[in-house]
């Protein structure tokens, strides 16, 4: 991990940082004026209207250091950029007038389509996933790709039910993005990893719990949850669809493997009991760990621990040869495992419980969640 770091980009890192930070700090006055805040009501614990103007300010930093570090036109950043702006515009007006779900969709399936046609990134091959040399998807390539997008800009927003989570998550996904890259001889993706880094780093300053702050001071909305998910489908979907530098597809399963684990599990159950996949429920991984007794940062602390072991360990898989069928299944067994334990209060909360006495530290806040800011409304 540490000559992951080392060889990485710092340049356009701080340049996406630095643009995320100004814009977040200056357009907190202004999203109060515009109401462009999340209110407290309901399930949600905060105490005071939040900005939730982080995904504009990552959005702003990435494309400013992409247009300073990304020159070149045809390396697919104007469908980036098309992408991008897409998910931001559709996220804005649903943080302002509560979009309903099947025009976020339409947003989310156009932005994957610009993903695809106008950035040139789609999934082709899936047979290394199976251990075969060659799978091409043919003319299932598109709506594979589109289906597999919005699973991952949904996971991504399903997740984000805790301070700090969604994007401590997805930062983490990005470091290990940056080490496959870097591992398979792809500097040109670990760079761009970079930008991303950065701009998320920012915005944790001020959305994770920090001693002298008992709260976030913003949020990153719809738009932000839907921007990050987008970026971690781009650049998964670029490394492991390249022929110049293969990584298996596998890999990117174990990556972020909360919340697509998380996301399998709850929507599979609400499908199976007849209800919408988007209806509100508290049955989430975070939510379950916070009726077990975790604190809100210990919570954090311990899905990133989690999440990191899991790329780890798959990364040093594949290293030693296991085959990657072994891998994918797995994947599915810990799916099957935590749809089978989180069935039953009685049966996931002891084992939970158990992990948090092991792990507390710091003073443990009142168990209740903030409540996903997306779909599930």
């Amino acid at each position: 991990m540490i000559e992951v770091l080392i060889h990485l980009d710092w340049a356009s890192a701080g340049l996406a940082l630095v643009v995320t930070w100004v814009t977040l700090w200056c357009c907190a006055p202004l999203a109060r004026r515009m109401n462009l805040v999340d209110h407290p009501h309901g399930r949600k614990d905060h105490a005071s209207p939040t900005p939730v103007t982080g995904g504009i300010a990552m959005g702003l930093g990435v494309i400013v250091a992409g247009l300073v570090f990304v020159p070149e036109v045809g390396d697919g950043f104007p469908g980036f950029l098309g992408a991008t702006a897409i998910l931001l515009a559709i996220g804005i007006l649903d943080d302002l007038y509560d979009v309903r779900w099947y025009w976020r969709i339409l947003a989310q399936t156009l932005a994957a389509l610009v993903m695809i046609y106008a950035g040139d990134v789609r999934v082709e091959q899936l047979g290394p996933v199976i251990g075969l040399s060659s799978m091409s998807l043919g003319a299932l390539s598109v709506p594979f790709t589109v289906f597999a997008t919005l699973g991952l800009i949904n996971a991504i927003n399903m997740v984000d039910g805790v301070d700090g989570l969604a994007g401590s998550l997805v930062w983490c996904a990005l470091l290990m993005l940056a080490g496959a890259a870097l591992y398979a001889g792809n500097d040109l993706i670990a760079d761009r990893m970079m930008i991303l880094m950065g701009a998320v780093a920012a915005f944790l300053v001020f959305n994770l719990r920090l001693p002298w702050r008992q709260r976030a001071s913003l949020f990153m909305g719809n738009a932000g949850s839907a921007f990050l998910g987008l970026v971690i489908a781009w650049f998964s979907f670029r490394l492991t669809q390249n022929p110049g530098h293969p990584v298996n597809p596998v890999l990117a399963l174990w990556l972020v493997p909360i919340p697509v684990m998380d996301t399998l599990v709850v929507v599979t159950r609400r499908l199976l009991a007849r209800r919408s996949p988007f209806h509100a429920d508290r049955n989430h991984i975070h939510h379950l760990m916070l009726e077990a007794g975790f604190g809100h940062t210990q919570l954090v602390v311990v899905l990133v621990a989690a999440s990191l072991l899991c790329g780890t360990a798959a990364g040093l898989a594949m290293r030693a040869d296991v085959p990657h069928p072994v891998l994918l299944l797995a994947f599915l067994a810990m799916c099957l495992g935590w749809y089978w334990l989180s069935a039953r209060r009685e049966r996931v909360l002891p084992p939970l419980r158990h992990v948090a006495r092991l792990t507390r530290f710091g003073r443990r806040p009142p168990p209740t969640p903030r409540a996903p800011e997306t779909l599930e409304h």
